[in-house]
């Protein structure tokens, strides 16, 4: 079964078209506004810098996360602009998703010649 297909093409689809205008090389937050205004442009739901709060029995703890977007209110987008993916890059996403309880994350680096994404499910 693959969760959210439909939703996750338009992401990926937005994630490219801001790769082939800015290709890479640029900071992370230059990928993070331009994906916003792509988003917008193709009317894909999203909340920015979504606060994920985290529980501990019950208890709310006092740290968050924040992932860079939410869309669709069910699916953690995360992107990066680094040279190579890591565990630790997926490990991130997988810890969103336990705190959301989240079915799917989106993976994206913008930092290598060709964009690069990851699906993860939990």
């Amino acid at each position: 079964m693959i969760y959210y297909k439909n939703e996750s093409f338009q992401i990926v689809g937005a994630a490219m078209e801001v790769h082939k205008e800015l290709g890479h090389g640029f900071l992370e937050k230059v990928y993070h506004e331009a994906l916003e205004i792509e988003l917008l442009n193709r009317n894909i739901e999203f909340v920015k810098e979504h606060k994920l709060p985290i529980y501990y029995k019950g208890n709310k703890l006092p740290i968050v996360y924040s992932a860079d977007f939410v869309c669709f209110d069910k699916i953690i987008l995360e992107i990066k602009a680094i040279s190579e993916l890591s565990p630790e890059h997926t490990a991130q996403v997988i810890n969103y998703l336990k705190a959301t309880k989240m079915k799917l994350g989106i993976l994206i680096n913008f930092g290598s010649n060709s964009l690069e994404f990851k699906r993860i499910v939990l």
